[in-house]
């Protein structure tokens, strides 16, 4: 039997250093629940930002408005009504989910399938999903029908309109949903012409600017252990967007063995390698969020090879025991503190 307890879930947390960031009046500090896990904003002041409370409800609205359309805790989101669908029958949805379903189908064929927005059932069986955990761990047979319905090609787009041809695929957006609400809240902010904020959603963040007495926005990613929080790399995005995947903080284990929430679609099974942690940046904090998932399920060589194709910045840290080892792509350079 699988034990009964999971490891609580904090995303492999990137902590802010904050400090000098200069009286309540020159920055405005939010923080909130959304997503399943919590939200924290810092943003320099303008005249043009609303009060404190309106600019709290603007952004909660906003939030729960991309659960609205890609939860699939939600059985009435739009993403949920979906996978409801039978054969060839078509829902009209946000243009949001538009854009988060094309940019997932865009990774997909970016990184060789490790990011697959139709893995769905898999993470169901494993345990991982809005499905109840199995009470035994899957068997091969159990693995490979499942993995059957997985099918990047299972549904169509046109304009609005969803259209499933497989009417055996569920698509879970959780490896870009987090990070598109990264960038909702980033827009949102933009458009008071703000000189700068910090957004972070259970660890996906993304920066504009720098704080109002001038220094850049400095983010600390964590070394992937469970021992307490102890600062692996302390990085100075600019102004772009960082997200941290691991895979030590969400598992199982039975009869000594350890089973990660990180499926590999290629394979239908949980990853086994000694990456521990990936961080990437880039512009959109969904794109980012996205490739650090694909990148955990690649393992170190391949993602530095991707890395370097896409001019990506990367850093890896690999696990082996109580040792560490950490691997940068050439782009990452330039945001180390």
């Amino acid at each position: 039997m699988i034990k009964t307890s999971i490891k609580t879930l904090t995303v492999f947390f990137a902590l802010f250093l904050l400090t000098a960031c200069g009286t309540e009046d020159e920055i405005v500090s939010l923080s909130g629940n959304t997503m399943g896990t919590t939200y924290h904003i810092k943003v320099v002041r303008n005249e043009r930002l609303p009060t404190t409370d309106l600019l709290q409800a603007e952004i909660d609205f906003a939030l729960e408005l991309v659960n609205d359309q890609m939860s699939t805790y939600r059985p009435k989101s739009e993403l949920s009504q979906f996978n409801m669908l039978t054969v060839n029958q078509s829902l009209t949805v946000s243009a949001d989910t538009i854009t988060v379903f094309k940019e997932g189908l865009r990774l997909y064929d970016t990184t060789n399938g490790a990011l697959d927005i139709t893995l769905g059932p898999l993470i169901n069986l494993w345990g991982f999903g809005p499905d109840k955990r199995p009470t035994e761990i899957p068997t091969p047979e159990q693995i490979a029908r499942v993995k059957d319905k997985a099918d990047i090609n299972g549904f169509n787009i046109k304009g609005l309109k969803l259209t499933k041809t497989n009417p055996d695929i569920y698509v879970d957006l959780s490896s870009l949903a987090k990070g598109y609400g990264v960038d909702k809240i980033a827009s949102l902010l933009n458009k008071y012409n703000v000189d700068g904020y910090l957004v972070e959603i259970g660890g996906e963040i993304s920066v504009k600017g720098v704080k109002n007495d001038g220094s850049p926005w400095r983010i600390a990613v964590e070394k992937p252990s469970t021992e307490g929080a102890v600062i692996q790399q302390v990085v100075e995005p600019g102004n772009m967007a960082l997200a941290t995947s691991g895979d030590y903080r969400i598992y199982y284990e039975e009869n000594g063995e350890r089973f990660s929430h990180l499926i590999d679609p290629r394979t239908g099974y949980p990853i086994k390698h000694k990456l521990a942690s990936v961080t990437v940046l880039h512009p959109s904090s969904m794109t980012a969020d996205a490739y650090a998932t694909a990148m955990m399920v690649l393992g170190t060589e391949e993602s530095l090879a991707l890395a370097d194709r896409e001019k990506l910045p990367v850093m890896l840290i690999e696990k082996d025991e109580d040792n560490y080892e950490v691997f940068y792509s050439e782009a990452f350079a330039p945001y180390i503190r």
